[in-house]
């Protein structure tokens, strides 16, 4: 198939690409480069420079491709909060137009990058797919409303959609190659391993007065390329005609910042010295998931999902940064 990968030079999607192109696949990258990197995108695969609600790039992109994956958008939490509107438009706004391009091309089949901020502070964990949807903060509430959308779209114009609820995501590439590089960085594990590989010991956590056991926030944490094979099992159900769906991607497995950081510390072979801060505004205290559906019906099987293989990877990619 041809495929149209939106935010194809960041972290998620240029994996995603990667795995896309290793399976056979023709693919097109449509990125701004304002947050991606030119050199995340993979050699085999087309790059347009461009806005995802930009018509002019869309109607470069998408003739005679069979299907999009969505992985562009703002992703922090903080930053949603105190600038709402360019999470609206980054969010809904241009995705809405990508959308209103898929029509124009004759692209039906979508899979979408949405997240487990949808579910805001959850009443029961595991999380499942049925779950009330309640987002605490707008970059939840933003990506919960384009999922709407998707809705609509798909009653009005049989557009099918697959919408991937992930969890937490880390790790990299096992031989480096490609891993997270956000600027700013405000992910814990990619934060504290930067912070270990440059010398620094001491890390902050955000908020230590959560109704958890140490008190710190507690996240399921998955695999980057564990999330990539998620993403092709979905573009090869939707894409050649199968039903869409909304399925979480994660391990079913917890752990707090406390404990993550104590993996980071262990896996670098340094001491860590944790202080607690306040608390970030619009975090959850717990988000573990249920994926007992995208097991069942994607086929879907996490490979990498043990904490200390997920953190052994991102290490390799950012002692590599530091060297």
């Amino acid at each position: 198939m041809r495929i149209l990968v939106t935010g194809g030079a960041g972290y998620i999607g240029s994996i995603t690409t990667r795995r896309l192109l290793d399976a056979g696949h023709d693919v097109i990258v449509l990125d701004s480069l304002v947050r991606g990197h030119r050199e995340a995108v993979d050699a085999r695969a087309l790059l347009i420079v461009g806005e995802v609600g930009d018509p002019v790039a869309l109607d470069r992109a998408l003739p005679g491709c069979d299907a999009v994956m969505h992985t562009a958008g703002r992703i922090e939490v903080a930053e949603s909060q105190s600038d709402p509107g360019a999470y609206f438009d980054a969010n809904v706004s241009q995705p809405a137009r990508l959308l209103d391009g898929m029509l124009k091309h004759g692209v039906r089949a979508i899979v979408f990058s949405s997240t487990a901020a949808v579910y805001g502070e959850p009443a029961k964990v595991p999380i499942t797919e049925d779950a009330p949807t309640h987002p605490v903060n707008v970059y939840g509430a933003t990506k919960l409303m384009f999922e709407r959308l998707l809705d609509w779209y798909g009653k009005a114009h049989e557009l099918r959609s697959v919408r991937l609820r992930y969890f937490n995501v880390a790790g990299a590439m096992p031989d480096a190659s490609l891993g997270e590089a956000h600027n700013p960085e405000t992910h814990i594990i990619p934060r504290l391993l930067m912070s270990l590989a440059s010398g620094t010991r001491g890390f902050e956590v955000f908020g230590g007065d959560y109704p958890t056991p140490d008190g710190t926030c507690i996240r399921d944490y998955i695999h980057v390329c564990d999330l990539a094979e998620a993403h092709l099992l979905s573009l090869e159900r939707v894409g050649r005609g199968g039903e869409g769906g909304v399925f979480n991607l994660g391990t079913g497995s917890g752990f707090s910042n406390l404990e993550v950081a104590n993996v980071c510390a262990e896996v670098a072979d340094v001491e860590v010295e944790v202080t607690v801060g306040p608390r970030r505004p619009g975090d959850p205290a717990v988000l573990v998931a249920s994926a007992e559906k995208a097991f069942d019906e994607l086929g879907w099987t996490p490979k990498r999902g043990d904490l200390r293989q997920i953190v052994a990877d991102a290490w390799r990619w950012h002692a590599r940064e530091e060297t």
